[in-house]
């Protein structure tokens, strides 16, 4: 799997990459300490000194990057993986890297992004592109919704992929549409609803069927 996606493996891993370039160009408009953490209601909490700003954060990215897809690559059922969906798994930690040390040097150079409204847009716009993938994926024990209902019956699996997916596209949406609000209360609701529902359809699914 990894020699047919060697390519866009290279350049997502130098993407991932490219925020510590941006850093040394900033290096000497870079304070010594930067905001590098925040609360949920967007103000900061936490600083860090600009080499571990500029270099952690992508070096930790690429690292998580590899971890996910090494975990893809080692499933029993990898075959099951869709272009698309393993193309998600590439882009993933780059996307992250790129917005998370875009949101660390704005700070830094006091041009402050609002947080607590970037985050849940890109979670937002996240559900959907997954809202719109779990229909289609097969079974894995790396990707989709892992509950022992679905991984022991392909017709749990999905039902219930099929049902999240519109109820993820949905919640999606309302993310994006009161992201504005800055309310980290409203997108931990939207977020366990979208947990919490697709698991409790999929075990009465499990149950009705198990009684049959």
């Amino acid at each position: 799997m990894l020699k047919k996606y060697k390519n866009t493996l290279i350049v997502t891993s130098l993407v991932t990459l490219i925020p510590i370039i941006i850093g040394l160009i900033l290096w000497n408009r870079l304070p010594d300490l930067v905001p590098f953490h925040w609360d949920i209601n967007g103000n900061v909490d936490g600083w860090a000194s600009k080499a571990v700003a500029v270099f952690a954060m992508p070096a930790f990215m690429l690292v998580m990057q590899w971890v996910c897809i090494f975990a893809s690559t080692a499933d029993p059922k990898s075959a099951n993986y869709s272009r698309k969906t393993f193309h998600l798994v590439l882009w993933i930690c780059p996307v992250l890297s790129f917005v998370l040390n875009t949101l660390v040097y704005s700070a830094a150079l006091g041009h402050s992004l609002p947080i607590e409204t970037v985050i849940p847009m890109l979670m937002g716009v996240l559900f959907i592109v997954l809202g719109n993938l779990l229909p289609k994926m097969k079974q894995t024990y790396t990707m989709g919704i892992k509950l022992p209902w679905t991984l022991s019956n392909e017709e749990n699996w999905n039902k219930t992929h099929r049902f999240a997916g519109k109820l993820w596209v949905a919640g999606g949406v309302f993310i994006l549409a009161t992201a504005f609000l800055g309310s980290f209360w409203i997108f931990s609701a939207i977020l366990a609803l979208m947990v919490i529902i697709p698991t409790v359809y999929s075990y009465l699914y499990y149950r009705k069927h198990k009684e049959e």
